[in-house]
């Protein structure tokens, strides 16, 4: 969410941010919340004005009664109730003119980062660097869910009679190597000097309102009936709500965590919630990393998170590219964004397995979140990147390193977590 005062000094500004996220149809909110905004900040002044002769007014009441003075203090009295009265009133309206105002504010998107391509939609996002050579084997890769299951390491047919469609049984090693990789990405987050955290798996509504927008959570979220409680669909939700209304000490920052969860999603419009396939699911894991930082260090910051997924990825022989997200792809509450792209060599392309968000201080203004620094306090900058969500992750391991039998090469790295085994043989 914008800073009021900003929008106010600077709405040609807001308005072309608008027109490059190609959000046209709010534009209007722009005039509509300054024309608001004139309104409330008239009626707190007439308020003051009132509440400073009241004050007034009651001084001179207890003067009246000390000279016994009744009759004119009580015609003043009068003159007070009717102030009270219309202050009450005046009151009611700031309230309503302040809600108005901010769930009009909620809805404008936050200033995109100059270096952010134009672009409608994610077909425009640009390519930016590719990391590892794409190889494409002499055999024809498998499809995942046909690797899995000549490993005898998948049931989607007993996941069906349990939750439905979009769920999965892991089995055996193929449930193993998934949580060796989970394993590994804690401690090379840790190793990279971020504190490992386990989060609550459910938060509040104001939690969710200060960490997205109203179209992801209505996209995203699952609502536990009867409570003031959703499932979370990603750590950082938790992780960034755990600041909410904090005053943090700036010798403190950079804040930098890692937090492991299980993660749960609508997938509300998704195409391709496929029967045999799990690369998109309602329920999976997650190794996150978010940083809460001072505004100044929040891109250098940035460039560190994303570089550290590629880095993970190649150590588990995957090759991988990074791709900027172009103005009309990003979330409204997001400055910057990149998805990091792991190479698929049964379909030839890339397919997404992350992504890096700097957010300024946008989920910081909705949920409160200071710093004390020595010219004051200010909002501090948040920022969010997956280290490794999977099955999917799973998915771009199992098909870079399959082999032509059907067995799979367990990367070096995973070996520790996996009992020293270097390959997973088929099962017959």
């Amino acid at each position: 969410m914008l800073d009021i005062k900003f929008l106010r000094e600077n709405p040609d500004i807001v308005k072309e941010n608008i027109k490059k996220k190609f959000q046209d149809k709010k534009l209007p909110l722009v005039d509509e919340v300054i024309e608001l905004d004139k309104e409330l900040r008239d009626s707190r002044l007439k308020g003051d004005t009132l509440r400073a002769e009241r004050n007034s007014k009651s001084s001179e009441i207890g003067n009246l009664m000390r000279e016994k003075k009744v009759e004119e203090a009580n015609a003043i009295k009068a003159e007070v109730s009717k102030i009270n009265e219309e202050l009450l009133e005046i009151e009611e309206k700031e309230t309503k003119l302040a809600e108005e105002i901010k769930t009009k504010m909620m809805v404008i998107p936050n200033i995109i980062d100059d270096s952010v391509p134009l672009g409608k939609d994610d077909t425009e996002n640009v390519v930016n660097e590719v990391y590892g050579e794409p190889i494409v084997p002499a055999f024809e890769v498998p499809y995942h869910a046909d690797i899995m299951a000549k490993l005898n390491g998948i049931d989607k047919e007993s996941a069906g009679r349990t939750s439905g469609n979009g769920f999965y049984y892991l089995m055996g090693n193929v449930a193993r190597l998934h949580s060796a990789m989970i394993s590994y990405a804690r401690d090379f987050m840790i190793d990279k000097g971020f504190t490992y955290c386990i989060p609550p798996f459910m938060i509040r509504s104001d939690v969710v309102n200060g960490v997205m927008s109203f179209a992801e959570m209505e996209a995203m979220m699952y609502k536990i009936e009867g409570e003031d409680l959703f499932l979370i669909g990603t750590s950082e939700h938790s992780m960034i709500g755990k600041f909410k209304g904090q005053l943090l000490k700036e010798e403190e920052l950079p804040l930098t965590l890692t937090s492991y969860s299980p993660c749960f999603r609508k997938e509300v419009g998704a195409h391709g919630i496929e029967e045999r396939g799990i690369y998109r699911v309602h329920q999976f894991e997650k190794q996150e990393m978010v940083v809460l930082c001072k505004p100044e260090d929040a891109m250098d910051w940035y460039n560190k998170m994303w570089s550290y997924t590629v880095e993970f990825f190649r150590s588990l022989d995957v090759p991988v590219r990074t791709l900027e997200c172009c103005s009309g792809d990003l979330a409204d509450l997001k400055v910057k964004s990149c998805d990091i792209e792991a190479w698929s060599p049964r379909q030839q392309k890339y397919f997404e397995v992350g992504s890096c968000s700097t957010l300024g201080d946008a989920q910081a203004r909705r949920l409160g979140i200071r710093a004390k620094g020595a010219n004051g306090n200010y909002l501090v900058s948040t920022l969010n990147n997956t280290v490794l969500a999977t099955p999917r992750g799973l998915i771009a391991l199992l098909e870079n390193n399959v082999n032509e039998d059907g067995s799979v090469n367990v990367p070096v790295a995973l070996r520790p977590y996996m009992g020293g085994i270097e390959k997973i043989e088929p099962v017959k």
